[in-house]
C-alpha cells in the first residue's frame, strides 16, 4: 500500500498492457531504491523509520541546482531548505557506505 500511494503505483493510465506494466515495474524499482535507502542510508539518523512518502518529500523533492563535471555531482541546495544539515549527513553516509562494499560487489578492474 505504501508504494501505491507514496510513489504513484496506481498510475495505469495508458492504454496499452505493457505500458501500464512498464510503469508498475518503474514505481517496484523505485520502491526498492527508497526502502533500500530507508534501511541502510538512514540508518544513523533521525528518519530511520520514516515510511518512502517521508523520505520523497524530505530528500527527493529538494530545489537544488545540480552541476556536474567528470569526477564529481556538486548540489547548491537553497539557504531557506531546513534540513540541509541532515541532507550533508545522509550523503556523507552513503559515502561511506559505497566505500565499505566487500571486493566481491566492486566493478572488474579494467584490462
Amino acid at each position: 500500500m505504501e508504494q501505491h500511494l507514496a510513489l504513484f503505483a496506481g498510475r495505469t493510465s495508458c492504454q496499452a498492457f505493457l505500458a501500464n506494466q512498464f510503469r508498475v515495474l518503474l514505481s517496484a524499482a523505485a520502491y526498492v531504491l527508497v526502502d533500500t535507502l530507508g534501511r541502510s542510508g538512514l540508518a544513523d539518523t533521525e528518519l530511520h523509520a520514516a515510511r518512502a512518502g517521508t523520505i520523497r518529500l524530505k530528500l527527493f523533492k529538494v530545489a537544488a541546482r545540480v552541476v556536474t563535471s567528470v569526477r564529481r555531482v556538486v548540489f547548491h541546495l537553497s539557504s531557506a531548505y531546513s534540513l540541509a544539515d541532515w541532507f550533508v549527513r545522509v550523503l556523507a553516509h552513503l559515502r561511506r557506505l559505497t566505500q565499505l562494499r566487500p571486493a566481491y560487489l566492486l566493478p572488474p578492474a579494467p584490462s
